[in-house]
C-alpha cells in the first residue's frame, strides 16, 4: 500500500486539460432533448443587429409567398377583342353548314318561280321579299340548333376529346357554356318569330313544315330524348335538308305543293344525310364512350358503308324519273357529271377506316352534296325556259 503511488491532484488536472474534446463521441438516441445546445432566437437576432448582411426574421413575421405569373396564359374571356370574339364565334356557328340550309330554300323557291312561267308571264312571279324573310328565319334556326348542340355535347360528354368535330366553343373553353345555351335559344325564338311573319303567305301547310323544322332543331341534341341520341339522326337530317325546306320555300311562294317539289326534294336530303351518317361514323368512338346511341355507333363499319352508299346512289333515281321520260326535263340528268365524284368518294369510303380519313370523306360528300344541287337548278332554269322559249312573247324579241 505503501508502494502504490496516490496520483497529484495538480498532475490530474493538467490530463483532463490536454484531453482532446473530439475524443467524446455521443450517441443520439443517449442524448436527452433537454442536452441539446440551443441559440435563442433573441441572439440571432441580436447577431443581426452586429452584422446587417445576416437576416434572421422570426417565422410570425414572414409574409405570404406570392406565385410569379406564368409565362403562357391561357387569355380570359373579357381580354379579347371585338375582332377576336368576331372570328371565335363565326367559327362557332358553322358557317359552311348553312350551305345546306340555303340551297335547299333556293331550290324551292326557283321551282316556284319556274311553276309561273306562262306565255302571257315570261318572267313568272316571284316574292323575293318572302324568300329573304324566310332564309333569315332558317338560318337563325340552323345557327341555333348548332349551337344547342355544342351544349348539349358539352353536357353528354360529347366530342370532349374530338379535335375533328366543328364547333366546340364550349370543349375549347372558349365561352361559358351557359351563354352558348342563351344564345342558341335566342336564335331559335327569333327564327321562328321571322319565320312566322313569312309564313301567313303560305297558310296552315307553311306554319306546320316551320313547327315541325323548329322542333327538329331544338330536339335534335336537347333532352331528355335527343333524337340524334336515339338513331333518328339521319331521318331527321333527311326530312329537313331535303322535303322540309325546299317544299316550305316553294309553299311560301305558292301557297300550295305540287308534285315536281316533292320529287326533288328526295336528292338533296339524301346526299345531305350521307354526309352527316359519314359525320357519325367518324365519331363513332367517342359517342359509343359517352352513350350517344346513333345508328352508326351501333352497326359495323361494313354495315355503314353499305347504307351510305345506298344513300348516294338513291340521290340520283329522282334524277333518273324526272329526266328520261320524253315529256321530262332532259337537262336534269346533267346531274350525273357527278357520278365519277360519287364514285371516287365511295372508293375512299370503302378503304379508310381512321377518323382523319372519314373526316375528310365527309367533306367530300358536302361539296358533292353542293355541286349536284348547283347543276339540278341550273338545269330545271334552261329546261323550263328551253320547253317556252317557242311560245314566250318577249318585249322586241319576236316569238318563234
Amino acid at each position: 500500500m505503501k508502494n502504490q503511488e496516490v496520483p497529484n491532484s495538480k498532475d490530474a488536472a493538467m490530463s483532463k486539460k490536454k484531453a482532446p474534446v473530439s475524443s467524446q463521441v455521443i450517441a443520439a438516441e443517449a442524448v436527452q432533448a433537454e442536452e441539446v445546445p440551443t441559440i435563442p432566437l433573441d441572439s440571432l437576432q441580436t447577431l443581426s443587429t452586429l452584422q446587417p448582411e445576416v437576416s434572421v426574421r422570426a417565422v410570425t413575421a414572414t409574409q405570404i409567398a406570392t406565385v410569379p405569373e406564368p409565362l403562357v396564359v391561357q387569355p380570359a374571356e373579357y381580354r379579347r377583342g371585338p375582332g377576336e370574339w368576331a372570328r371565335i364565334w363565326w367559327d362557332g356557328i358553322r358557317p359552311y353548314y348553312l350551305w345546306f340550309t340555303i340551297l335547299p330554300m333556293v331550290l324551292g323557291s326557283v321551282l316556284a318561280w319556274l311553276s309561273s312561267i306562262s306565255t302571257k308571264r315570261p318572267w313568272g312571279d316571284f316574292h323575293p321579299q318572302r324568300f329573304l324573310v324566310a332564309l333569315v328565319a332558317v338560318c337563325f334556326l340552323q345557327i341555333g340548333a348548332n349551337l344547342l348542340n355544342d351544349y348539349y355535347d358539352y353536357i353528354g360528354g360529347v366530342d370532349t376529346s374530338n379535335t375533328l368535330g366543328p364547333g366546340g366553343l364550349i370543349q375549347q373553353g372558349m365561352i361559358r357554356p351557359a351563354r352558348v345555351l342563351a344564345i342558341g335559344l335566342f336564335l331559335l325564338i327569333i327564327g321562328a318569330f321571322i319565320g312566322s311573319l313569312v309564313a301567313f303567305y303560305g297558310g296552315v301547310l307553311a306554319f306546320v313544315f316551320g313547327a315541325l323544322g323548329l322542333l327538329g332543331a331544338y330536339f335534335y341534341s336537347a333532352p331528355p330524348r335527343a333524337l340524334a341520341r336515339l338513331t333518328l339522326g339521319e331521318v331527321v337530317n333527311f326530312w329537313i335538308f331535303g322535303p322540309f325546306l325546299t317544299l316550305g320555300a316553294y309553299i311560301i311562294q305558292r301557297g300550295k305543293i305540287d308534285n315536281l317539289p316533292l320529287i326533288c326534294s328526295i336528292s338533296p336530303g339524301l346526299l345531305i344525310a350521307a354526309a352527316f351518317y359519314i359525320n357519325d361514323m367518324r365519331d363513332m368512338e367517342s359517342d359509343a364512350q359517352a352513350h350517344k346511341y346513333t345508328l352508326a355507333s351501333l352497326l359495323g363499319l361494313s354495315a355503314n358503308r353499305l347504307i351510305v352508299t345506298l344513300l348516294l346512289l338513291g340521290a340520283y333515281i329522282p334524277m333518273l324519273v324526272l329526266g328520261i321520260p320524253s315529256h321530262g326535263p332532259h337537262l336534269i340528268l346533267i346531274t350525273l357529271w357527278t357520278l365519277p365524284g360519287m364514285v371516287t368518294l365511295l372508293i375512299a369510303l370503302y378503304r379508310t377506316t381512321t377518323p382523319a380519313s372519314l373526316h375528310t370523306t365527309m367533306h367530300q360528300t358536302f361539296k358533292l352534296a353542293i355541286l349536284f344541287i348547283f347543276l339540278m337548278i341550273a338545269a330545271l332554269i334552261i329546261s323550263t325556259y328551253i320547253t317556252w322559249l317557242p311560245n314566250l312573247s318577249l318585249p322586241g324579241i319576236p316569238s318563234l
